[in-house]
Formats: structure tokens, sequence, C-alpha cells
């Protein structure tokens, strides 16, 4: 089977599973959307224009509507989650994003730096049968060589040899290739041999150059983003995509971002997911903005699953944007959950009061309780059957 044939997802199966809702007629008092209602049910590109629209419509239950449709059609009522482990090695970072409250300067009393011991133990403490995914992403050091990483993931890898690695985001990839003197495709060739499985998305944030040099004008620009992930795709790495919402943008640049993703996965195929990232703006050099809103959270998941029409998964992350809005979303687009996370250090140090991580259990409920039906999954969305003491992968 091929990584395009490998989804979670039978369209045909899909479309007789008990319990996925019928469609009723569409209706909306916004007669800017009935075009791109249309356009979604003949299974037609959404343009730049449609997203504006879809952002500034005020019927968002009618958008909420609309993405739910493409979700079910995708993917029934299936949603899935999986059992995975954060692992920060560093908070030393030599950028100054203003976005960031996880970052710290060299030398700050704040700051720490994990042994490679220290990484180790990290992922034992959180380590069961059940954990399939290592989630690895940190700061930017300015001492730690690329070996420090590569040794790293080698020792995950001899400890947990059937745990799936998630590590470092694009802009970890290209800091890392510049400081060791290699090229992206270099430096991914050697984190592959060491044992890198696929990587998150994070470090996206917002791709607009007005935007970014405000923000995190310390990162690799936007263009240089998608370049890295390119490579990756290239190179056969799954990764996923994300964007920071909430802060400075505006809705001209949200839809210039989600058009660049899907113009990149049309070429490549290589992401796996969108995740909508809300803002925390407390502890942040931008702590004078107001935190995201409710509505503003499940509007930013159904516009992404009705633009990003060749992404097959949209994620509700339950850390950002709390598990009782993830719940809702999961009625407008998202179909995914994340994991059960342990330990989330980024997104709470920016005052995330939601919880560190979750277990199984409460994700199986989340949702049950949303009216979907719990799909267990590995990092590459394969299906995980479990029984008292194991699993199985389907490949």
């Amino acid at each position: 089977m091929s990584a395009a044939e490998g989804f979670l997802y039978d369209r045909d199966m899909q479309a007789s599973t008990p319990g996925v809702e019928r469609a009723s007629a569409f209706r909306t008092y916004d007669p800017r959307l009935e075009p791109i209602a249309a356009k979604v049910f003949a299974q037609e590109r959404l343009s730049a224009d449609d997203g504006l629209a879809l952002y500034g419509s005020r019927d968002v239950l009618a958008v909420g509507w609309l993405a739910n449709h493409v979700r079910e059609r995708m993917h029934g009522d299936f949603t899935y989650f999986n059992v995975n482990r954060h692992i920060n090695p560093t908070n030393v970072c030599v950028a100054a994003c203003k976005l960031c409250a996880f970052g710290r300067k060299k030398g700050d009393p704040a700051g720490y730096t994990m042994t490679l011991e220290e990484a180790w133990q990290t992922a034992a403490s959180g380590y069961s049968e059940a954990v399939t995914e290592f989630h690895i992403v940190g700061g930017l050091h300015p001492d730690l060589p690329l070996e420090f990483f590569l040794d790293l993931i080698y020792g995950l890898k001899e400890r947990f040899p059937k745990v799936h690695i998630k590590a470092f985001t694009m802009v970890e990839i290209a800091f890392l290739a510049r400081r060791a003197k290699l090229s992206v495709e270099e430096t991914l060739l050697k984190l592959r041999e060491a044992g890198v499985d696929s990587m998150p998305g994070g470090g996206a944030e917002i791709f607009a150059p007005r935007v970014r040099s405000i923000i995190c004008d310390h990162k690799i620009d936007g263009e240089e983003w998608l370049q890295t992930a390119r490579t990756a795709h290239i190179l056969g790495f799954k990764t996923n995509a994300t964007m920071l919402y909430g802060h400075i943008e505006n809705d001209a640049d949200r839809v210039d971002h989600l058009l660049k993703l899907r113009a990149l996965q049309d070429e490549t195929g290589g992401f796996q997911a969108f995740i909508p990232l809300a803002f925390h703006p407390e502890n942040t050099a931008l702590d004078h903005l107001p935190a995201t809103t409710g509505l503003t959270d499940i509007r930013q998941i159904a516009v992404g699953r009705l633009l990003l029409d060749n992404f097959p998964h949209i994620k509700a992350y339950w850390q950002m944007m709390t598990p009782k809005i993830a719940q809702i979303a999961l009625r407008f687009g998202a179909d995914d959950l994340d994991g059960t996370v342990i330990e989330e250090k980024i997104y709470h140090d920016a005052g995330a009061k939601t919880p560190q991580g979750m277990t199984r259990k409460e994700l199986c409920r989340l949702i049950t309780e949303a009216g979907r039906v719990p799909v267990e999954r590995d990092t590459l969305y394969h299906a995980v059957t479990r029984t008292e003491d194991s699993f199985t992968v389907a490949v």
C-alpha cells in the first residue's frame, strides 16, 4: 500500500458506516457562502477570495456545517488520537521571538539543557508499553552540536526501538544544518540514520513577511520553512504543518499561509495533518494582546478544513484550545485530537491552563461524548489495536 493510500479511512466504507450523519439541506443567512457551498458539494477547490469570505462571515455555524460535511465525507465519525510523550531537551535559544514564552537566553537562571542521560530518563519516566510516539522539539541552543541530537536519537532508538520518533521542526533542522555547515538534505539524512522517523509542523507561525518580521524575526523566513519541508518530503519524511493565529495577523495573512501550504502539498504530498495553534500571549512580549476566543478557534479549524482540501487530517490540539473547545471542533472540521502528550512545556510556559497530559481513557471519553468514534493511531495514521498488555499496529 502506498503512503497516499495508507490513510485510516476508506471513503466507500465510510459512506456505509452506521452513525455517519447524512447532510440535511444547507442553510445560511450569508449570501457569500452560497457559491462556496456549491463548490464544497461539487468537491471543487476554494479560492483565496472564498477563504476571505469564510473568515469574514458572521454565520459561523454555516461555515462549520460545510467543514463538518467535508470532514464526514473524508472520515465519517472516526476521530483519531495517539499515545505520545513530549520531550523538550532544552529551552535555551538564540532567537528572541516575541511570540514565545518558552525560550531563554544562555546564562538565564530559568534556562535548562538536559544531558543525554537526563533526556533518556525523561523519555523513560513517561514511557509504558502504551506509548507509540516521542515528540521532540526545543530551543535553538547556541552550543549544542548536531552530534548531540544524533546521539540523543540513537540512544532513544536503542532503549525504545518500537517507539516512533517525531523530532525537530523545520526551524530546528535549518539551524542545525547551518551550525554543522551541512545542507538541509545532508542534515536530514544524518537524522534519519540516527532514527528520526518523521517531523512535527511547528515554527511555521505565519508566513507573511510583515508579520514574521515582528513576531519571530530571528527564525528562518516562510520560504525557507517551506523549502525545508519540501526537502524533507522529497526524502520520504512525513511531516505536519501548523499556523499560529490570534496575534497581529489578519485574515489575508491566514489565507496566504493556508494556500502556500496547500500548494506545497500539491507538489509533495508529504503533509499528514494541519494543526492550527491559538496564540497564548501570557508571559510573552505580546502579552498586551487578548487571547483567542472560542469562536475564533472553531472558525480556524473550519476554514483550515475547507481550504486545505489535500490535507488528510485537521487536528484540534486540545492543549491549546482546551478539551471543551476541541470537542466542539470535532463538529467543525477536525478529525484528530492529537494525543496524551504527557508533560507539555511550551504552551504552558505561555500560560496555558490545560492539563499537561491526558490519559487514553480521558481522550476516548472526549471523543465519544462528542458523538464520534475514537480510533487510536500511530504517528503515520495506522490503526493501533490493544490487548491487555500489548498493542498491534496495522500496516
